[in-house]
């Protein structure tokens, strides 16, 4: 799979855990092409964190309205009926716990479900911005991510880098397949037919569970 392959094949995967009347805030980045997978029958409001209910599919180009940006300064669109409002609203809804999921990206996951995703040392970075926040204050937490970095591994033992959040991922989601966050460790429930076990295992730090009902992702 080429990296667009990789980035479709998460994003669809994502869009199926979302569920009717959610409230779901979208990270920057991958999680941004969510919206353009939605379920038809799947009706929700989409959250972006710098003051936005009711984010809409990525506009078509040239149909782009500079006034319409996510997080990240992406162009989105704003489904009828959106309401537009300040960052300080916007954190009183996702601290206040009326956040039904967050997806995220990540640089690190590891097996007690710490995350890093805003901080290389030696390189300059914008700051945390909101995900401290929404680690803690959504109720599900899906972290969407390429399984490697350039070979590296990001599903670890223990996050190298500093940390965003510990202990506040539920689901990962890679072009490899679907693991789960547990007490036990990390569970790989579904698996892409891409790949083996074997597989996913090889390009995982953490050990994996391997589910007893383990199925192939639907991609």
């Amino acid at each position: 799979m080429d990296k667009n392959q990789v980035r479709e094949v998460i994003a669809k995967r994502v869009a199926k855990e979302l569920k009717n009347g959610d409230v779901v805030n979208l990270g920057i980045g991958l999680p941004t092409l969510v919206p353009n997978y939605l379920p038809t029958d799947v009706e929700l409001v989409l959250q972006s964190e710098n003051g936005l209910l009711g984010v809409g599919p990525t506009p078509e180009v040239g149909k782009e309205e500079a006034h319409l940006v996510n997080a990240g300064g992406g162009y989105i669109t704003a489904q009828p009926g959106a309401s537009a409002f300040s960052s300080a609203q916007s954190f009183a809804i996702i601290r206040g716990g009326h956040v039904d999921a967050t997806i995220l990206g990540a640089m690190q996951v590891d097996e007690n479900g710490d995350l890093a995703n805003w901080m290389i040392p030696g390189k300059l970075t914008p700051g945390m911005g909101g995900a401290m926040d929404l680690l803690v204050g959504a109720k599900h937490v899906i972290v969407a991510m390429e399984h490697t970095a350039k070979g590296a591994q990001k599903i670890l033992k223990k996050c190298t880098l500093p940390l965003t959040a510990k202990g506040q991922v539920n689901l990962i989601i890679t072009e490899m397949g679907v693991m789960e966050i547990t007490p036990q460790g990390i569970v790989l429930k579904e698996i892409h037919p891409e790949f083996s076990v074997e597989d996913v295992q090889a390009a995982t730090e953490a050990i994996l569970t391997v589910s007893p009902e383990l199925k192939m992702m639907d991609v």
